[in-house]
């Protein structure tokens, strides 16, 4: 455990010990204990972990054997044979079924003996404060079926198991991952307890038929539907990777062709999720929301990069061009399933109430929410960021701009919802931020974004900005 920060050395020095004080009283229960059951568990357990190659999407398995990153569960899709031994076998076997799989688990490479030292300590902890309860209030360990009398025990015994994990989850993070005292338990049992309790039916049915006359091969089939389930999740969790890494080259890409608006696509999004949040959206309509904030201005790849860093005004021809970016972010998205539709929202961002915006003219209800929703975002971050060739707006002052504006060129529901959601929770716009553009490099113009009176058409007087290539920055923001 070379490395390892001290307090978690101490944290999972005393884990271990205290695990083994659990399963120590097991040498004592004598041949009549049901060590066979232990022993087949044990082994299916370990085999089960062997096999582990999904995680699926719940609460948080910190410093877990096979990777310790976020996102994780410790007992993985094999909770149900863990939780079969809390209602089968007595504590002190329970606790020592879990033991072997987990010594046994692949590790990551960095402090794999660690990590494997500490996952067995807790769950050995787990599996016997989870039987202890289970033994207390259904009086013995499960010998045959007992329904529905049993189900009250094994709930309680199921969520005992998780909100142990969750305890010892939460301070290993704060020793061994350094995560603050008030934030390393938040989440990890409301995440946890319902997929913990999920498996705590399955264990109870593995149980259940294991005693049967069926015997043990029957209760190997509760594993099969458990399995399935965690590779669906593999697959979806693959699949969202994939959907993000999609996203993240198109927004590299105009970054890195638009320097000095850095971080505002990142920023329109979660302005877009705090609009469709406060609308009461669905999640997946946020999340659609969110890919199209951030995608909005993809199509400034098919603009000529002279023109998005042209010094002065843009001719009208030159308007023309950058106005057909909408047009060109559409078609890009076109063939990306997921971003069905942001794409609406990339086509029609631009469009304004009152029928003047482009590309299509559309007025009022024509415009598509989503749409309505980051026009929205997206002139409340261009009036709130600083640029080369003016200062950041205060928040107050943007929020009375887009008031003024709403109704002409912004829906009023939209204004509203972004409002109330800023009186609530604040902007707090420090996780991205725009890059100054190099000297001389273009950004002539205001943001296409901005309302027409502050700065989206003929532009309203500024405060000076001594940067020497602010001359000549007018009139480019009502196409940005």
């Amino acid at each position: 455990m070379r490395g390892l920060p001290a307090a978690a050395r101490a944290y999972i020095g005393c884990a271990a010990p205290a695990a083994a004080l659990c399963a120590a009283p097991a040498t004592g229960l004598g041949p009549d204990a049901p060590w066979s059951s232990a022993l087949a568990l044990a082994l299916l357990y370990g085999l089960c972990e062997q096999l582990r190659r999904c995680r699926p999407p719940v609460g948080r398995a910190p410093y877990a054997p096979d990777s310790g990153a976020p996102g994780g569960f410790p007992t993985g899709w094999a909770g149900p044979v863990l939780l079969a031994g809390v209602f089968l076998l007595p504590p002190p076997l329970a606790a020592l079924a879990a033991v072997p799989g987990a010594l046994l688990a692949p590790a990551g490479p960095r402090f794999a003996a660690a990590r494997r030292l500490w996952h067995a300590a807790e769950l050995a902890l787990a599996c016997w404060a989870a039987a202890q309860v289970f033994r207390v209030l259904g009086h013995q360990p499960l010998s045959a079926p007992q329904f529905p009398v049993v189900l009250l025990p094994a709930a309680a015994a199921a969520a005992t198991f998780c909100g142990v994990l969750a305890a010892l989850d939460g301070g290993v993070l704060a020793a061994a991952e350094r995560h603050p005292l008030r934030t390393a338990w938040r989440g990890l049992l409301p995440r946890s307890l319902g997929p913990h309790l999920v498996h705590g039916l399955a264990g109870l049915m593995m149980a259940v038929l294991w005693c049967s006359s069926y015997g043990p091969p029957a209760a190997l089939l509760v594993l099969l539907p458990m399995y399935l389930s965690c590779w669906a999740f593999d697959r979806y969790h693959r699949e969202r990777a994939a959907h993000q890494a999609t996203i993240r080259a198109l927004v590299q890409a105009v970054d890195i062709k638009d320097r000095y608006t850095r971080g505002h696509s990142e920023r329109v999004g979660r302005a877009s999720v705090m609009i469709a949040r406060e609308l009461g959206l669905a999640e997946d309509r946020m999340e659609a929301l969110r890919f199209a904030g951030i995608l909005h201005d993809v199509g400034k790849l098919g603009v000529p990069t002279r023109l998005l860093r042209k010094d002065g005004p843009l001719t009208p021809q030159e308007r023309r061009v950058i106005e057909l970016h909408p047009e060109y972010g559409h078609e890009i998205v076109r063939g990306i399933g997921f971003l069905e539709e942001a794409r609406a929202a990339i086509l029609h961002h631009h469009e304004r109430l009152d029928g003047s915006g482009y590309p299509y003219g559309l007025r009022g209800h024509q415009i598509p929410e989503v749409a309505r929703v980051v026009a929205v975002a997206d002139a409340f971050d261009a009036m709130t960021s600083t640029r080369s060739y003016r200062r950041a707006r205060p928040v107050p002052a943007a929020v009375a701009e887009l008031r003024k504006c709403a109704g002409a060129q912004f829906d009023p529901r939209m204004v509203r919802a972004l409002v109330a959601s800023l009186d609530r929770d604040g902007w707090h716009p420090d996780l991205v931020t725009a890059a100054d553009p190099e000297p001389g490099a273009g950004r002539s113009g205001q943001d296409d974004a901005l309302p027409r009176d502050a700065g989206g058409g003929a532009p309203v007087p500024v405060p000076p900005v001594p940067l020497p290539e602010r001359a000549g920055r007018a009139g480019r923001d009502g196409v940005r």
